[in-house]
């Protein structure tokens, strides 16, 4: 039976529950047992990366038992480089290449990879559109001279036939996209470092016996767009490391009566905003704290109480 969340919690539980869901990690047997995809962490059975043509991906496994791992990926170059390690060279032409992972062993645990070759931005015309979608302009400075607010190297293409593709356990492709325009194609920037984070946000939900389904209100905005709204100019939805969600275990399109009080209202928004904060990050003096930005939301007439989550490196808290 699903619980509520008791206001201390929100301040005192600082390491993850023993009993995170089976399903979401690679492997009920190996707990221990990470990917790594370009410098990125994963622990889910699905994992993914972006990749310009013919750029390298190295790929790694970091497994506590020491097996021998095996890598099949139908296109592309392959480098075997070590018993869990490889570099991947993307193919040429841009599209979705899925490769599987497979540890050797009574167990066999397996991870899918989403390997996301990207259109290059600058296929782009000088007017901001690639491939007649509109992407507008990035700033030609980055804030502060911060490497996170460069323009992207490049774009996923989104069509009718991929945008169902998991991204990750929880997470499709089509959920990040810009809400401009519903025509296809569209382009995307993801930061896989975004999705691990709501992969562990959710995985803290479930540990905590609460309605867990993510529902992505507003995840990618092409600077179009972000524009076009009105939002700041170095929104860090701009660089797909930023997401607005709440959750949605019934899939009604509303915030759930996460805090138990029979309402749905920012308070809801207060109680997510808590497992984020305390439940994310590394460990620094016997606490846990996210090293990113969150925002607390209320409800408009256009929306329900949401939360704002990016993974921008340090803590930031409004």
């Amino acid at each position: 039976m699903t619980r509520t969340l008791p206001a201390l919690a929100i301040g005192v539980l600082m390491t993850l529950p023993a009993d995170v869901p089976v399903s979401r990690v690679i492997s009920a047997q190996d707990p221990g047992l990470r990917v790594r995809l370009g410098g990125v962490e994963w622990r889910t059975g699905i994992a993914f990366a972006p990749v310009l043509p013919r750029e390298s991906l190295d790929i790694e496994v970091r497994d506590p038992l020491l097996r021998r791992w095996t890598l099949a990926a139908p296109a592309g170059e392959l480098t075997h480089r070590s018993p869990r390690a490889w570099r991947w060279r993307a193919p040429g032409q841009h599209g979705i290449v899925t490769a599987h992972l497979v540890g050797a062993g009574a167990t066999e645990p397996s991870v899918e990879l989403k390997l996301l070759v990207m259109v290059p931005a600058s296929r782009a015309t000088d007017d901001g559109k690639l491939n007649g979608y509109r992407i507008g302009a990035y700033p030609a400075r980055p804030l502060g001279g911060n490497p996170i607010y460069l323009p992207p190297d490049g774009f996923v293409e989104v069509t009718d036939e991929n945008e169902d593709e998991s991204l990750s356990p929880r997470f499709e492709l089509g959920q990040f996209t810009s809400k401009q325009s519903e025509a296809f194609p569209r382009y995307v920037v993801i930061d896989p470092a975004l999705i691990v984070t709501l992969e562990r946000l959710a995985d803290r939900l479930d540990a905590l016996d609460l309605p867990s389904r993510l529902h992505v209100m507003s995840g990618y905005r092409t600077p179009f767009y972000n524009h076009a709204i009105g939002n700041v100019r170095y929104s860090l939805h701009q660089w797909g490391s930023a997401a607005d969600v709440f959750v949605d275990e019934d899939e009604n399109g509303r915030m759930d009566d996460l805090n138990g009080d029979g309402l749905i209202d920012r308070r809801d928004a207060v109680a997510l905003f808590g497992v984020a904060d305390t439940l994310l990050g590394p460990p620094s003096r016997g606490a846990s704290r996210f090293a990113g930005g969150l925002g607390i939301y209320g409800a408009t007439r256009a929306h329900g109480p949401f939360l704002h989550i990016d993974v921008r490196g340090r803590a930031a808290r409004w």
